[in-house]
């Protein structure tokens, strides 16, 4: 497979940065092909026929997306999985969950590496990560760790210092968009008659208090507004709607489909089975709009959508990036014939880029 100027430039810089310093981040905004650019890195390190690496992720999807790329790159690169079904060090690259090669039975397991890969990296200075990896670094103390994200910036404040000493490239968002590799955003701020309001909206440790949004934004009139704004800006479009709370979610739901709008809903509360099988809904063209609570705001691509609704604030640049994200992809036309897409709708109704403005990250490892 083929890497963009762009991309090899970043592959490049990481190679080197992990050569000189041991470690490296690298930050790429949704849409810069982090997958593809961290399976380059991995495949050139996995160069020496007894080289061992080590790429981990948080989320199933994210493994399974991981390895099927890698596997593009790195064609004759044998791989395995370390996940809560499959526990296998028999690839030269092994794809794993942190949740499980966290716990202590697994750690005492782990093989002398060479590289370990954090995909979002933002998390590597979480307690699940650091403990992986420590215990790479105790196995051998010249393994590399290379990082990537697209938003460096932890919700919680916790720099990434401990992990990362050093920024081997960053891909932002406007070149891309220069590029033609992402589409543009074309955003409305909304006043519904609640904006005073949210300003007021108590900040808890990690974001906004949603219950108290919820009851800011979870009334009749104000929903009522939002399917007659999206139906005028966007209702021919692919939307993925985010809420503050599930009980919000489901009224937006509710009234996405009185209004004749067919539309599922995702959120944490559901099995893995039910939630795949929503976005399938959504993916098929079953359903037109899927409404969601935090658990698509990373991770989660289907190109097709051209409409991102915010029906909640954001303390953090970080999560509002990733909301906006999920509709800024282009489009392969092999893979979706006929669909056309040539910006992204952003319909905000709270206050979120109001409050952080540009989309581009800023990045302190601090």
């Amino acid at each position: 497979m083929m890497l963009r100027p762009r991309q090899a430039l970043l592959v490049e810089r990481s190679l080197a940065a992990l050569a000189q310093h041991g470690n490296t981040l690298s930050v790429g905004p949704t849409g810069s092909g982090k997958t593809i650019m961290l399976s380059a890195v991995a495949g050139s390190l996995l160069a020496e026929p007894d080289a061992k690496a080590c790429i981990l992720a948080h989320r199933d999807e994210l493994t399974g997306q991981n390895l099927s790329k890698f596997a593009r790159v790195n064609p004759g690169v044998s791989t395995s999985v370390f996940d809560a079904k499959d526990k296998s060090w028999s690839g030269r690259a092994t794809f794993a969950m942190v949740q499980t090669l966290s716990r202590d039975n697994h750690l005492a397991a782990i093989p002398i590496l060479d590289l370990l890969v954090i995909d979002e990296a933002h998390h590597a200075a979480s307690a699940s990560y650091r403990r992986v990896i420590d215990r790479v670094l105790d196995k051998n103390s010249r393994a590399q760790i290379f990082g990537v994200t697209a938003t460096p910036a932890r919700s919680d404040g916790k720099g990434l210092r401990e992990v990362f000493s050093n920024v081997a490239d960053q891909i932002t968002l406007g070149e891309l968009i220069a590029s033609g590799h992402l589409v543009p955003p074309r955003t409305f701020v909304i006043d519904v008659g609640a904006q005073e309001q949210l300003t007021r909206v108590r900040r808890t440790a990690t974001d906004f208090d949603m219950t108290e949004v919820e009851a800011i934004l979870n009334k009749t009139p104000i929903t009522d507004a939002v399917i007659r704004h999206w139906r005028e800006k966007a209702g021919d479009r692919k939307t993925i709607v985010f809420c503050s709370t599930v009980a919000h979610a489901e009224c937006v739901r509710q009234a996405f489909q009185d209004a004749g709008v067919s539309a599922e809903i995702v959120h944490g509360e559901l099995s893995d089975t039910e939630r795949k099988a929503r976005l399938a809904e959504y993916e098929s063209g079953a359903a037109q709009v899927v409404v969601n609570v935090a658990v698509l705001t990373e991770g989660y691509d289907f190109t097709p959508t051209s409409c991102v609704v915010l029906l909640r604030p954001s303390s953090h640049k970080s999560t509002l990036t990733q909301m906006i994200g999920r509709g800024l992809r282009t489009i392969d036309p092999a893979e979706h014939p006929g669909v056309i897409k040539t910006d992204c709708v952003v319909l905000d109704f709270g206050t979120a880029t109001l409050m952080h403005g540009s989309l581009e990250q800023d990045v302190n490892l601090d």
